[in-house]
């Protein structure tokens, strides 16, 4: 899940572990960009400043002709020969990683790899989390992740993290696709702007994971930062109570280390935001590349680095390298198709079902999806059946007194001179048809079926014959 954070000039600034501010070389401070020249960037003048020629004078500008926080990207040539790989294909991908010289893989994810697990992404309309905020009764959806609005009223939410706390929902096949790569001690590290925590649940470990816009693994006091217990924070959101500082001399609130509108980045992400560079391998997946600074990491990549895009669409400057390859399409049918390219599909399989969980929601919505379409059909036919004996309250014992009930009525009808003709039922409102013949209209007291059956058979009057 990718929480939007706004952005400074310069980006978060961490803090030191005495909670004061570094000092800081603000010219040479620069998000997203290396601080020396490297291949690919424009020739530079006097001053360090872009020559003119070949400058893009939009650069920095806000409008139709530039972007704010990035450069517009242009694909590579289709013409251009890759660096490092045989081909832009999945296939030289797999080839790359199984010949060994994938060594240590870089991933960076977004909202876009738990969407399948169930959890709804900020801000799609009508679906995303921003969307179905209203019963809230918030002064404007944000406000729900902002730090100013948490301290004068943080109910809202402690409302909304009981639907996405860790646990009641099962990870993707994404997420075991990532375990996977740790699980053969090919994974770097593991940068997310989610917040659900599914990787962990997936059993990627927390050393491997750098969460860029912190997470629900682990909560504090807003104010003296003192840690505060797991059990602790899961009771109060079951119960949606809000929770306070231990510490005697503080009565803080507590909150998840989620980072809200307002507060820094970790500081564990400046710490590794320059792995990427270490990297034989980049994997992008589910993210729009447009929250800064986690959008800048895939630049971070060496020249010459494959990096691997799955994802709805193109974003960011993906694909403008010689080494890029792009699989645009679902994360899930994405990670399966690569795993099935190394060889590893059945494994990745595997690993995906041990995260299934008795009578979590998303484990039996992994099992309905499983199913195929003559299944699926039967189940309906079954859920729809037993609906029907429970509406009408129907036993064994009913269905037999209710047959020998019918045969004994229909064994009368010769000895009552009644004739031969069939009964027809008269509609409320209908004027009777004077060719039907109702017979036996005198009502049978005894008959418990009346009441139970009226709402099936509208039609019958208020005493059947049965």
């Amino acid at each position: 899940m990718r929480l939007p954070i706004p952005q400074p000039i310069f980006g978060a600034i961490p803090r030191t572990s005495e909670g004061s501010l570094p000092t800081l070389n603000c010219t040479s401070f620069k998000i997203g960009r290396k601080h020396k020249a490297h291949r690919g960037q424009p020739p530079q003048g006097k001053n360090g400043r872009i020559a003119e020629k070949g400058r893009n004078k939009n650069r920095g500008k806000v409008g139709r002709h530039g972007k704010m926080g990035q450069d517009e990207s242009h694909m590579v040539d289709e013409n251009t020969p890759p660096e490092t790989l045989k081909s832009r294909t999945l296939e030289a991908v797999a080839e790359y990683i199984k010949d060994g010289r994938a060594r240590r893989i870089v991933v960076m994810t977004g909202a876009g790899i738990s969407t399948s697990a169930g959890i709804p992404d900020f801000r799609s309309p009508d679906t995303g989390l921003y969307a179905n905020l209203a019963r809230l009764d918030l002064p404007y959806a944000e406000a729900v992740f902002d730090i100013g609005y948490f301290r004068k009223n943080p109910l809202p939410f402690y409302t909304l993290a009981q639907e996405l706390y860790p646990g009641n929902y099962r990870p993707t096949i994404t997420h075991s696709f990532i375990n996977l790569l740790h699980q053969k001690g090919l994974l770097l590290k593991l940068f997310t702007q989610n917040i659900d925590c599914l990787e962990r649940e997936a059993s990627v470990p927390g050393d491997k994971i750098v969460e860029a816009h912190g997470s629900f693994a682990r909560q504090s006091c807003i104010e003296c930062k003192t840690p505060y217990p797991q059990d602790l924070m899961k009771k109060a959101i079951a119960e949606k109570t809000v929770p306070t500082c231990i510490q005697e001399t503080c009565d803080g609130l507590v909150k998840p280390e989620i980072v809200f509108f307002g507060e820094q980045l970790p500081a564990d992400f400046f710490e590794n935001r320059s792995l990427p560079s270490e990297a034989d391998l980049c994997i992008v997946m589910g993210t729009s590349l447009s929250v800064h600074p986690f959008a800048s990491l895939p630049m971070m990549c060496s020249q010459g680095t494959p990096r691997v895009l799955i994802n709805s669409e193109q974003v960011g400057d993906m694909g403008s390298r010689a080494d890029d390859v792009l699989l645009i399409q679902d994360c899930d049918a994405g990670v399966r198709s690569l795993a099935k390219a190394c060889g590893w599909l059945e494994e990745l399989e595997g690993l995906w079902a041990q995260t299934a969980r008795p009578g979590q929601p998303e484990a039996k919505k992994a099992e309905e999806a499983a199913k195929t379409g003559d299944e699926r059909l039967q189940d309906e036919i079954d859920k729809l059946t037993k609906e029907i004996d429970k509406n009408l309250q129907v036993t064994d014992d009913q269905h037999t007194w209710l047959d020998n009930h019918v045969d004994t009525k229909f064994a009368r009808i010769p000895d009552d001179g009644l004739g031969d003709g069939p009964t027809a039922p008269v509609h409320p409102g209908r004027e009777p048809n004077p060719q039907e013949t109702r017979h036996d209209t005198t009502p049978d007291e005894s008959d418990p079926t009346d009441d139970g059956l009226r709402h099936v058979f509208p039609w019958l009057e208020k005493k059947s014959s049965l």
